[in-house]
């Protein structure tokens, strides 16, 4: 699945998000699968819900961290990717609110 980088991410209904000590835990409440993360990958699930794009929020980690563009490109989109594929995120056109949550 390609995911453009001008839509937003926001996390699914259906997920508990718990973090400790930096790293974190997503747990699907519906599958009782859940992915760890580590601090990097904590950063990325907090800032890409705050953020009005996936380029946006790629912007900020540019900033934050001392990462090679292209890895962090690949590193975040891969994560995305992830995410999606697992349904813990919903993907929204950037600027929207996500849609109410589905059974």
């Amino acid at each position: 699945m390609v995911i453009s980088r001008t839509v937003r991410v926001a996390p699914a209904s259906k997920v508990l998000f718990r973090e400790l000590g930096g790293e974190a835990v997503i747990l699907d409440l519906k599958t009782e699968r859940y992915l760890g993360l580590d601090e990097t990958g904590t950063r990325m699930w907090r800032l890409l819900p705050e953020s009005d794009s996936i380029q946006e929020a790629y912007a900020a980690l540019l900033d934050e961290y001392e990462v090679e563009p292209d890895r962090l490109r690949r590193d975040l989109v891969g994560f995305v990717e992830e995410l999606s594929n697992h349904g813990l995120i919903e993907i929204v056109q950037a600027g929207n609110p996500p849609g109410p949550p589905s059974e």
